[in-house]
């Protein structure tokens, strides 16, 4: 993962330093399309059900023959869409043997929540145009 892509999911460095959330301040454009292809990985169905299923796994890992059969795709299909979120940062592997298996990185989830989270008890502030506006 690049020093960018660590800074936009609020790492500048290996270390737990953190930026503000999604909430609290604006996005430049760089950190937009950084943190997209994070998001993008998510936005698929079968992604988030493969994602879901070797974050819930006992355990912490999981076969991609275990996975496969979970699913009316090929092994193929399986496996570029494990790629996909491997590269996005959401999952790491080890090939053992003829198998693959899988883990969830929960860095990358922690800091994803982080980023979408609103500080406990902080009230959204109402547009300036409907704050006052009567009906």
């Amino acid at each position: 993962m690049s020093n960018q892509e660590l800074e936009v999911l609020g790492r500048t460095d290996q270390g737990d330093a953190c930026c503000p959330g999604l909430l609290s301040a604006p996005l430049d454009e760089d950190q937009a399309t950084e943190l997209a292809k994070v998001f993008k990985a998510l936005g698929d169905p079968v992604r988030l059900r493969l994602l879901s299923m070797i974050a819930s796994r006992a355990g912490g890992e999981v076969c991609v023959c275990d996975l496969t059969p979970a699913f009316d795709l090929s092994q193929p299909t399986i496996s570029h869409h494990l790629k996909l979120l491997r590269q996005a940062g959401l999952i790491d592997c080890e090939r053992r043997g003829t198998w693959v298996y899988y883990w969830l990185l929960p860095e990358m989830t922690d800091r994803l929540a982080g980023i979408l989270a609103r500080p406990a008890g902080a009230p959204l502030t109402a547009p300036a145009e409907t704050a006052g506006a009567t009906a």
